[in-house]
């Protein structure tokens, strides 16, 4: 009996750790399961993805016949390399900033291939760019990727030898890189924020190519102009992602 209330309190001791531990795993998941709701909206978004983008290419005749035509029409390529931001997500076919390229630079001899693909991370870019350069033979490529890889947790290490490989692949195909840089919301950490965004900066430096630092600069805090979702610009940003573009990418064309 004496020993009774100290195997009481033993108990009540371990059941209390382990609602505690019950407490802790709940917030680790509802964290996940929040970061799980982001990547389902950058899931592909219906009309995008890997086979629209080959069936688009089909349709446009793209492969050695058609470079060698684009070549000897004085037609140059841009190659867009992106994630959600850059694949139309949630707005109208032709609303994208990359659809408003289109339209500025056609009149100058460019056309514009856009392999952008909703959910997109630097390693999945990283598998499909060899085949685009053969594909496009672009003389500019952009590369906006590296977002969702801070969504889904990926080490930044890793997302940044597969922008410096992409890179590396571009320049080896005779393509000029362009690096479209992203940053994350202050929720993911100060620390984390920061590096995320010099990251962009140091590869840009390092490798000595052209960066826009922020594709959604001058309205990211503001959620009129994002969708619903809090995470994908409306079609009335897209013309304010141009803007942030353009006066980086204009030097090159």
């Amino acid at each position: 009996m004496d020993k009774e209330p100290v195997i009481l309190t033993v108990r009540r001791s371990t059941a209390g750790k382990a609602l505690a531990e019950r407490s802790r795993g709940s917030d680790r998941r509802a964290v996940r399961r929040l970061l799980l709701r982001i990547l389902a909206l950058a899931v592909v978004w219906p009309g995008h993805g890997v086979a629209a983008d080959r069936a688009a290419g089909a349709a446009s005749g793209s492969g050695p016949s058609a470079n060698a035509a684009a070549a000897a029409s004085g037609e140059r390529r841009i190659l867009i390399l992106g994630d959600s931001l850059s694949a139309e997500y949630g707005i109208g076919r032709g609303e994208g900033w990359v659809s408003l390229l289109e339209q500025r630079t056609a009149p100058k001899g460019w056309r514009i291939a856009n392999a952008s693909i909703s959910g997109e991370t630097t390693a999945g870019g990283l598998s499909r760019l060899p085949d685009l350069l053969k594909k496009h033979g672009p003389a500019i490529a952009v590369i906006e990727l590296g977002a969702n890889d801070a969504l889904r947790g990926l080490p930044m290490a890793s997302t940044e030898a597969n922008l410096r490989k992409m890179i590396a692949f571009a320049r080896d195909a005779g393509s000029k890189p362009l690096l479209l840089g992203m940053m994350m919301p202050p929720n993911f950490g100060p620390a984390y924020a920061r590096q995320f965004s010099e990251m962009f900066k140091r590869i840009a430096q390092t490798e000595r190519i052209a960066l826009v630092p922020f594709l959604l600069d001058g309205f990211a805090d503001d959620l009129a102009w994002f969708q619903p979702d809090r995470v994908h610009p409306t079609a009335k940003a897209q013309p304010r992602m141009l803007d942030n573009v353009w006066p980086v990418l204009s030097e090159m064309l």
